[in-house]
């Protein structure tokens, strides 16, 4: 085992798991330990400042800067009672990640020593480099002034000496760089226009709130394989490699026993989420080797999201201290489950009541299928924002594949709900909904009780799934900010909840009863809304024409498909209902198309590297030792004899040779179109040039390459194998 591969497989099978000692409380003693919680202002901040503080969370109310100054005492006492030297604000970039700078609670106390400070002014606002961040023109190097501003209504964190404030980042012009902003301007559209529509029923609901729970996908390998494949390390999925005999084909891996040096990782990932206020609550083996989940329960909104961002870097740092590397990559091995983050979307009043769940009477099911076939019209008109909204260079390969998704939007509702909304939709306006309860199923085992059955069955290649008391947007990709989706989902429902307003109050208006003009209306929406409804099969090739002909956007190029966000539909929508404006829309698509581009030129760049400078070496090498093999048979057997015992190693050269060849000739062909794509200025076109002229490259040249694995020497191969990389030790 002379080769850097079978010395680093030969390490992972050395391995053990590192077994976590639990801490002797209860996850309910040590939860939101690192969290500046309404537990810890209230100890930490005067009775005045709290009741201020929390009306800013609960309703909006503004802070005035007095009460700034005092939360920052407040803050900080807390923090350096905690061993907090740092502090940083805290936000989520265009980059699908986190920023922050940290910098120390220290100044001069004008006596030749120092003092630590933190004061309302450094808690509410701070500057940043904006032209460094992804932002597509709205700021440039000689105009770079942008501003990070203080969420209150997501509670500061301590992550190791660093308290951590969550904010937004905006431009010194008040555009959006961020994910936060606009996400909160959405929670707010949405929960304003869904109050209008609640008070046809409830005129005492204060407040509508839009939850989120979302399951997190992800791989992990070992460290030792990962550092050993650089195409992992610099683009987080393998550019090449043959499939595995042995993938996911049993379907034994779902669901089975946690392999122990994962339950090691997990249970150190668990104990340091609740102490940051990360509610986690499931964790199983996924669907492909070495593919597995965890997801928290459910949360508000922005909160969620933002424990989102922070389980995912917390991801890493527990990985690597148990010798595994986590991967969020969408699809970082060919012919096995990619990974997805669904994002579970409900919403529910202050008084408790969910508005996508059956109720118990009457009146309450009209509420609920008024909410209900609101959010299928909103879907129905932006599908194909939302479908842009989710889209990305590394989602694209996960899309329409081993059950995830396709990349066509539509709503799988179930046969008991189609049912209701196809009856409603014939009957007459004095209708009573009603569903019935649980259905209950009797198996023929004496000991197993009576199954209570859900009204809706679940549908694994359906991108927006109702699963009985939520919508289930199963096409977000794993390291997608959540905010993203949330955004163009929230915003599309509020813009929606409006348009039913309006409606609903003009045939008011015109002397029609209240209940008779809401079901009127609802009636209208579920004929238009149609088309979105399919709870059929979304890989089938009868699907995709039948989309087509509903109308649906079909549309499989990623530049492409981004230009949903520019379409006046959309414009008109995000700013009618003040969340981004038309200049903030078309900085983003900047973006969009810039980290498009950015991402398929670094692996076409990664993968002509591993071609020329790994592959084609030692397939030559192989390839001379099989010539030097050929020669010395031909020098101790007659001719006849020689071709026959050299045939397959004749045969095995030729093709070598022509493999080889075709690498050669391809990587140059990419080359070549990368060269043509980065003389394009125009980001958009660019992008464009990338999709189609660079992109398929990289999966001809994988061909080829995989070719070549099954024939050179196993020992000579240079990079671990699948079979290597899927299977933990």
């Amino acid at each position: 085992m002379s080769s850097l591969r079978f010395r680093v497989v030969e390490e992972a099978f050395k391995k053990k798991a590192v077994y976590v000692e639990r801490p002797e409380e209860r996850p309910s003693d040590y939860f939101a330990k690192y969290v500046f919680n309404r537990e810890k202002m209230l100890r930490y901040l005067p009775r005045d400042t709290y009741n201020s503080l929390v009306d800013a969370i609960d309703n909006g109310k503004p802070l005035n800067r007095e009460i700034a100054d005092t939360v920052a005492a407040g803050m900080k006492q807390w923090a350096i009672e905690m061993g907090v030297t740092h502090y940083t604000h805290w936000f989520h970039p265009l980059t699908d990640g986190t920023a922050e700078k940290h910098d120390a609670f220290v100044e001069h106390d004008g006596k030749g020593g120092m003092v630590e400070e933190f004061s309302g002014k450094l808690l509410i606002q701070q500057e940043g480099d904006a032209s460094s961040f992804p932002n597509g023109g709205i700021r440039n190097t000689f105009e770079a002034r942008g501003y990070s501003a203080w969420d209150p209504s997501s509670p500061a964190f301590i992550v190791g000496d660093t308290l951590c404030i969550p904010t937004i980042f905006i431009s010194y012009t008040g555009e959006s760089l961020d994910y936060k902003a606009p996400l909160l301007k959405s929670i707010d559209a949405v929960g304003k226009a869904a109050l209008d529509v609640c008070h046809y029923f409830d005129p005492n609901v204060k407040k509508v709130i839009p939850y989120l729970g979302w399951e997190q996908e992800y791989f992990l390998v070992d460290e030792g394989l990962y550092a050993a494949r650089p195409d992992l390390l610099l683009t987080g999925r393998t550019l090449m490699g043959h499939e595995s005999s042995k993938n996911q084909q049993l379907e034994d891996h779902y669901f089975g026993a946690i392999p122990t040096r994962v339950t090691g990782f997990m249970q150190e990932l668990e104990i340091e989420a609740l102490k940051l206020g990360i509610p986690v609550k499931t964790r199983h083996n996924e669907v492909a080797p070495n593919q597995f989940e965890l997801a928290p329960i459910y949360e508000e909104c922005n909160l969620a999201n933002d424990h989102n961002q922070v389980i995912m870097e917390l991801m890493r740092r527990v990985a690597r201290r148990h010798g595994f590397r986590v991967l969020l990559h969408e699809k970082p091995f060919k012919g096995v489950n990619g990974s997805g983050k669904h994002n579970n979307w409900s919403l529910g009043t202050n008084m408790g009541v969910p508005l996508m769940a059956p109720a118990k009477t009457p009146q309450g099911n009209l509420q609920f299928v008024t909410f209900l076939v609101n959010v299928m019209m909103a879907v129905y008109k932006h599908n194909a924002l939302l479908k842009a909204s989710i889209s990305s260079a590394t989602n694209a390969h996960r899309l329409g594949a081993n059950e995830a998704p396709p990349a066509i939007i539509s709503i799988f509702l179930g046969s008991q709900m189609s049912k209701v909304l196809d009856d409603l939709e014939n009957s007459s306006e004095d209708a009573i909904i009603s569903f019935g309860d649980k259905m209950g199923v009797k198996l023929n085992i004496s000991q197993i009780p009576e199954l209570l059955m859900d009204n809706t069955d679940r549908n694994r290649t359906s991108p927006f799934a109702f699963t009985g008391n939520r919508f289930e947007f199963r096409a977000v990709g794993s390291s997608a900010n959540c905010a993203s989706a949330m955004i163009a989902l929230n915003s599309a429902v509020a813009f929606q909840l409006k348009q039913f307003k309006l409606s609903v109050d003009e045939k008011i208006a015109s002397g029609q009863e209240k209940e008779k003009a809401i079901v009127s209306v609802i009636r209208e929406y579920i004929k238009e809304s149609k088309p979105i409804r399919f709870d059929g099969n979304g890989y089938s090739e009868e699907w995709k024409e039948e989309a087509c002909k509903r109308g649906l956007d079909c549309e499989t190029s990623i530049p492409l498909i981004f230009d949903a966000y520019m379409r006046p539909s959309s414009v008109e929508m995000f700013s009618s209902v003040g969340v981004m404006n038309a200049v903030e829309l078309a900085a983003r698509n900047e973006v969009k198309w810039e980290t498009y581009t950015k991402k398929i030129q670094i692996e076409a760049r990664v993968m002509g590297d591993l071609a020329l400078n790994h592959i084609l070496p030692v397939a030559t090498r192989y390839q001379s030792l099989l010539l030097d093999t050929v020669c010395k048979i031909k020098t101790v057997f007659s001719e006849d004899e020689a071709a026959k015992i050299s045939a397959k190693d004749i045969d095995i050269i030729r093709k070598i040779s022509y493999h080889s060849s075709e690498i050669q000739e391809k990587v140059k062909a990419m080359v070549d179109a990368r060269k043509l794509a980065n003389k394009i200025e125009n980001e958009r076109e660019k992008a464009i040039a990338y999709h189609d002229m660079v992109a398929p490259k990289i999966d001809e040249i994988r061909y080829h390459i995989d070719k070549l694995e099954l024939m050179v020497d196993n020992q000579m191969w240079p990079l671990p194998k699948y079979r290597e990389l899927l299977f933990v030790r």
